[in-house]
């Protein structure tokens, strides 16, 4: 089920972020192999969820945790 993937996928960037620091859309979504969707969905459940901040730098996207 999609949802179950989104809700991992948002357990693993919470996860990476802790660890390692802010990051972009894009090193994460390549670190942690997850698709555009996928990634975008528990980026967008992340943010509802208060848990992470997203701002936009150039063409990228950046994320850190509250």
């Amino acid at each position: 089920m999609i949802t179950n993937n989104i809700g991992e996928a948002a357990g693993k960037i919470w996860e990476s972020l802790s660890l390692k620091g802010d990051s972009t859309v894009a090193k994460l979504r390549k670190e942690l192999d997850l698709d555009a969707f996928v990634a975008n969905a528990a980026l967008g459940w992340l943010a509802r969820e208060d848990k992470v901040e997203l701002t936009k730098k150039g063409n990228s996207i950046s994320v850190a945790l509250k």
